[in-house]
């Protein structure tokens, strides 16, 4: 087994396999990982805040810039793993598979990295698409992901940190053999070295080494299949290509080559893409029915308030877009009533606000507001999309909009404002 593991890694030898690869393409993978996290934990928990956070609504791109990085980053986390993987992979055949603790804590570390990773990367790519055909919670399990995976890579970095100084900066020369023995433990290399010195010698632990030491240092590497340059440049390319064919969901003049991106520009009711239809709320009829009103509450007061009621109060018109956890957004025109000027109406003012929607199930039926949204001028009860009247897919007969909000928190179908004391 040592002989086959031994022989299995020796033929794996490449220019394009070193230390130093490794370590450009781990830095990469790791900032891109690092920055994916922190944007998704922005956009978990403008989602589910704890009772003392606040988020700000201005600018009102925020949230479309938090998201579409996140997405941009976990696609451009492709390529990078699967670089990296090709690079260090020779590993896997290395005998014995543990030789110390610290070893068993990197492997163990490396195992748990990538397979949840993958699995993160995976179900990521699969929420973009709205097709997850998988017998759990997407939101739940890619959360806790993200902690798994920041966690093992604290100990791989940690554990493999004495050969990442090591070949952090450009420099150190690299033969083949040398990237190829980097990682051999201080025993392998005595016993390789002892081999050297009298190679008639072969005991048991140490004579297969040595003689197959002895074959390789006396023989020529055979050219390489794939260049330095070449590894870079595929992974590069790749990386260039799934971002840039997607991300023009998010920026709008990279919308012409949007190729795998699941929402276009323009696209749906109004020009605007939809994510959740009417009928899979089930709001088709009480949307529909002429006796729809708004009903907002106040602390002592109340107001119900039909369709004709709120076209005939002021009106505002606003430019802010839906921007939406899988990572497109749309810029739209907004007309409507100003949603502080609708709490004014039974006494209210710089208050949070609970908004329920017409839908009878789902996560999203219920949403609250922090009192800075309410009160920003451009956070709107929305009867009308570039300038037509609301069509039923985008919330008729009237929906939130505001700035700095994930889609999924404008909450359409509107039926109750209800401010919160």
């Amino acid at each position: 087994m040592r002989r086959l593991l031994f022989l299995a890694r020796a033929g794996l030898v490449s220019p394009a396999r070193t230390p130093r690869r490794a370590v450009v393409l781990g830095r990469l993978l790791g900032g891109a990982f690092l920055l994916c996290f922190a944007t998704g934990l922005v956009s978990h928990f403008i989602q589910h805040p704890a009772a003392w956070m606040g988020f700000p609504n201005q600018p009102f791109w925020i949230y479309q810039l938090n998201q579409g990085v996140h997405v941009a980053t976990g696609i451009l986390c492709i390529p990078l793993i699967l670089g990296k993987l090709w690079t260090v992979y020779p590993d896997l055949f290395s005998y014995p598979p543990v030789r110390s603790i610290g070893q068993l804590l990197e492997r163990g570390s490396i195992a748990v990295f990538v397979g949840s990773s993958l699995l993160q990367l995976v179900i990521g790519v699969l929420n973009i698409f709205q097709f997850l055909p998988l017998p759990f919670y997407f939101l739940q399990v890619h959360y806790a992901l993200s902690f798994v995976i920041i966690g093992s890579l604290a100990i791989h970095i940690g554990v493999k940190l004495p050969v990442i100084s090591r070949h952090w900066r450009r420099g150190r020369p690299e033969g083949v053999l040398e990237a190829y023995l980097d990682d051999e433990d201080d025993t392998e290399r005595s016993h390789r070295q002892d081999d050297r010195l009298d190679p008639t010698y072969a005991s048991p632990t140490r004579g297969l080494t040595g003689r197959v030491m002895t074959f390789i240092d006396s023989t020529p590497p055979p050219p390489a299949k794939v260049s330095r340059r070449t590894v870079i440049a595929a992974v590069g390319l790749s990386a260039v290509t799934l971002v840039g064919t997607t991300v023009g969901q998010t920026l709008t003049p990279l919308d012409s080559v949007n190729f795998f991106g699941p929402r276009k520009k323009g696209d749906g009711p109004q020009g605007v893409p939809i994510n959740r239809t009417s009928k899979q709320a089930d709001v088709r009829t009480s949307a529909l029915d002429p006796a729809w009103v708004l009903t907002v509450v106040g602390a002592a007061d109340r107001r119900v308030l039909d369709l004709a009621a709120l076209r005939a109060m002021p009106q505002t018109t606003v430019r802010l877009p839906i921007a939406c956890v899988e990572g497109w957004s749309q810029m739209a025109n907004w007309r409507g009533v100003r949603l502080a000027e609708l709490i004014a109406l039974v006494g209210e003012s710089d208050v949070p606000v609970r908004l329920r929607s017409l839908e009878e199930r789902g996560p999203y039926k219920t949403t609250t507001m922090d009192a800075n949204f309410v009160s920003d001028p451009t956070t709107l009860v929305a009867l009308e999309l570039n300038g037509e009247t609301l069509d039923l897919e985008h919330g008729y007969p009237a929906r939130i909009i505001a700035p700095g909000r994930p889609g999924v928190l404008q909450t359409k179908w509107l039926s109750i404002v209800e401010v919160i004391r």
